[in-house]
């Protein structure tokens, strides 16, 4: 039977990446609001002997996530793993200055959604199943209030499953990966230099081994 893995944020950094390296032993089905970001995963993910099903979709809309699961269960039945990568970074700010906008888009993305996701995804991955969460170490500290709450908020959920299911399943893993050298962190650290960081890849395959 095919192994089959969901990645929630799967088109750039840490996501695509473990889409990647999972499409060697699983089928993928990548989720993300980049259609763009998707296809090219797609042609790496085929280039490698792998294959994939690509769903452009907003992890926000209760709906069409909804739909999606549906869809897998009606396919494959279960499901192997879920790694919950999409997120959304706003802008750092100084807490007194955070946009109205941002904030809510940031909770809808990285609290509600999550919160939504884990009841529809729950059943698939049954209690054998393994969910993977990943936890910010650099979210912290002056303007990175909104990021860093919400963030911090979506691990809450996390941990709070996973000790529920620590005896019945699924297995839920919470784990921090290092800094890597994506877009998001180049917008929250400008300049940086980018050689020490540990690269999506390397990330990834050590994620994976935890699996």
């Amino acid at each position: 039977m095919t192994k089959l893995a969901l990645i929630t944020g799967a088109s750039r950094g840490l996501g695509a990446a473990l889409a990647e390296a999972l499409a060697e032993t699983h089928h993928v089905v990548a989720v993300a609001r980049t259609v763009g970001g998707l296809e090219e995963l797609d042609d790496r993910i085929q280039a490698q002997g792998g294959a994939a099903t690509l769903a452009p979709l907003d992890v926000t809309d209760a709906g069409a996530m909804a739909t999606l699961c549906r869809s897998i269960h009606d396919r494959w039945g279960t499901l192997d793993v879920w790694c919950h990568a999409a997120v959304h970074a706003a802008p750092l700010s100084p807490a007194n200055h955070i946009d109205a906008k941002d904030m809510a888009k940031s909770v809808a993305t990285n609290v509600t959604a999550t919160s939504v996701l884990i009841p529809y995804i729950a059943p698939l991955l049954g209690d054998t199943g393994t969910a993977v969460f990943f936890e910010d170490a650099g979210a912290t500290g002056k303007f990175f209030g909104a990021y860093g709450a919400t963030k911090a908020a979506q691990v809450a959920l996390a941990r709070s499953w996973q000790a529920e299911t620590e005896k019945t399943g699924p297995r839920v893993l919470v784990l921090t990966p290092p800094p890597m050298p994506t877009a998001t962190r180049a917008r929250f650290f400008p300049g940086e230099d980018r050689g020490p960081l540990t690269s999506e890849r390397d990330a990834a395959a050590e994620i994976i081994g935890t699996l």
